[in-house]
């Protein structure tokens, strides 16, 4: 099939959605499909793209049999909604004219966020009269309401729209978790249009390696170190505070570090707050090299994740997949009710605690540094739910097979 991928990351964006979106392009291609891929400059997670693509307009490359189709952004370190806004419409209007040079596709799968992406797609598949597949990888603008990105009313009315939009035109749904659907079934989206894909992880590439010959451990002075890992994004839906305030309550224990891996902006905010709380058991640390991933997970003897309470079914982190996938066990201080838990809970890799709470946070820190026998035994159940139930090739085939159903249809 010739299948047109949408998306606003892609490769070498190295977190996110980005890494995702490469290996099912790269994937497809692989099992004889033609793929392209419009996308943006990259630009993230640093809101600037990136040296070496700055001052084009539209530049197309190609890797590993894949065409990148790419096109200018308007991007902008400060956040605000002015410069989303203006980010959205670049890439709405640029990406258009980009996915017209082309062949034409026999369908088109499109990422969100964002959502005004919807509309471009949405005209694209009406022009190739061809099927459209909407991947959630957030429920927007649940999200950003939730976490105060969005409190205009306006705003809110606008995204509301062209959420409704994207439901009502694509022609299916692809969602990462159960609570995804149970949202989607509650705004009145038919449940027949609704495919549950769960993301995956390359369990290849992603798998259980030493911590005693660990490079991680020791370029930055860790040996010999109880390790409980935060590594991704920083953001509104994680509140990391509470893991520094965890780290403080755990001083008791000389021999334990929390580190905290992510982009060099957002650890600056954080350096602050361990100063003011003296938690000098933090490690922060910038982004590693995509190619260094699994040395640095196997640099953990937990790893954490972390949620604000208000985050429930409309985020499903992807860190967890990845987590599991390196055998590693989880503790996890996120909504007990929310996707996030019930995967952990599914896996029986982590334990799971509440959100927003250091002391408990720290509790089950300190349980699984006292308790190695338990900590085994949830890493070797992690490593095992991720091969049975996270392996590309089975996410691989479930597209494959919705992508041939439709365009029979």
């Amino acid at each position: 099939m010739r299948i047109l991928l949408y998306s606003y990351n892609y490769y070498p964006e190295p977190i996110g959605i980005a890494p995702l979106m490469t290996e099912l392009a790269e994937g497809l291609v692989k099992r004889g499909h033609e793929v392209r891929v419009v996308t943006a400059m990259p630009w993230y997670p640093k809101s600037q793209i990136y040296d070496g693509y700055r001052g084009e307009l539209y530049r197309t490359e190609e890797r590993h049999g894949v065409k990148i189709q790419r096109c200018y952004v308007r991007t902008s370190p400060k956040r605000s909604f002015f410069n989303r806004a203006l980010f959205e419409l670049s890439f709405m209007v640029l990406s258009f004219f980009q996915a017209l040079r082309g062949w034409r596709p026999q369908v088109i799968i499109l990422t969100v966020p964002g959502l005004p992406v919807g509309i471009p797609a949405s005209l694209l598949g009406w022009l190739y009269r061809c099927p459209t597949v909407l991947n959630l990888q957030d429920i927007l603008p649940d999200a950003a309401v939730h976490v105060g990105l969005i409190t205009s009313q306006k705003a809110i009315k606008v995204f509301e729209t062209l959420e409704r939009y994207n439901y009502r035109t694509a022609t299916n749904i692809t969602v990462i978790a159960e609570g995804f659907r149970d949202n989607l079934l509650a705004k009145g989206v038919p449940d027949e249009k609704i495919t549950l894909i769960p993301n995956w992880v390359n369990v290849d590439f992603i798998q259980p390696l030493p911590r005693e010959t660990n490079e991680f451990r020791r370029v930055n002075g860790l040996e010999g170190k109880f390790i409980a890992l935060y590594s991704g994004n920083i953001a509104l839906t994680q509140g990391l505070e509470t893991a520094i305030d965890a780290a403080v309550l755990l001083r008791d224990r000389p021999n334990l570090a929390v580190v905290i891996v992510g982009e060099e902006r957002a650890l600056e905010r954080l350096r602050d707050y361990c100063r003011d709380k003296g938690a000098d058991n933090v490690v922060l640390r910038p982004f590693q090299p995509r190619e260094k991933l699994p040395d640095l997970l196997a640099a953990a003897d937990v790893g954490l994740v972390i949620q604000k309470k208000n985050v429930i079914a409309f985020n499903m982190p992807s860190k967890i997949q990845v987590l599991l996938a390196s055998g590693r066990a989880i503790v996890a201080s996120v909504p007990a009710g929310g996707t996030a838990a019930q995967a952990i809970a599914a896996s029986s890799g982590g334990l799971v605690v509440p959100p927003e709470d250091p002391a408990a946070l720290a509790e089950a820190i300190r349980e699984l540094h006292d308790d190695g026998d338990r900590r085994h035994r949830l890493e070797a159940a992690s490593r095992q739910y991720a091969l049975d139930n996270y392996a590309f090739t089975a996410a691989l085939d479930r597209y494959e097979a919705l992508f041939a159903k439709l365009s029979k249809r």
